[in-house]
């Protein structure tokens, strides 16, 4: 009887807590699940001509004991056997639930007040948009927001994105992900 109760226990606690993630959205007027990125998005270098804009992004439902949040933009797809870190801001303060597009320039000024931009493959802080090589297909970006249980992450400004992101998912308490498109022919 004491193991079906803990049995039973454990079950609804780990159904709770997954209705809890699934109340954490990520929602944007930029882009959309499943749907093609605008040339705003676009890197400017490397041959792409875009905007280099990182995306309005939004967020509700953080679960409780949440106390910072975090962004990334992630393309498995691109051909380097680990994919590509387009963006990764830290720190982003619990009272915060909204980046307006552009916040990821690398001077700083739409970013949260006391938020971190790490280093992207692209070697800068800040965002740097889609630029799959001509001819590679459709690539996916994965714009994910981290509800994180500390307030801050010890991260030195030159840390790797391996090592932001083994930091990111030790800390989680919730994500959430669009999965955006870009492709250049």
């Amino acid at each position: 009887m004491l193991k079906q109760l803990s049995l039973a226990s454990l079950i609804s606690l780990s159904l709770a807590g997954s209705a809890l993630a699934d109340s954490f959205q990520l929602s944007s007027q930029d882009i959309a699940q499943g749907k093609f990125m605008a040339k705003a998005q676009e890197f400017n270098g490397f041959g792409c001509t875009g905007d280099d804009l990182s995306p309005q992004l939004k967020w509700s439902g953080a679960p409780e004991g949440t106390k910072s949040f975090a962004v990334t933009a992630y393309d498995p797809d691109a051909p380097t056997g680990s994919g590509w870190w387009h963006w990764q801001i830290i720190n982003i303060p619990v009272d915060v639930t909204e980046l307006a597009a552009g916040a990821g320039k690398g001077d700083n000024t739409l970013a949260p007040k006391g938020s971190m931009q790490m280093r992207n493959d692209y070697g800068s802080n800040a965002f740097g948009g889609a630029c799959p090589p001509q001819g590679h297909g459709v690539h996916h970006y994965r714009f994910t927001v981290y509800a994180l249980k500390v307030e801050q992450l010890e991260l030195p400004v030159d840390a790797s994105a391996a090592l932001t992101g083994y930091m990111l998912n030790a800390n989680a308490l919730a994500t959430s992900t669009i999965e955006a498109l870009y492709q250049r022919d």
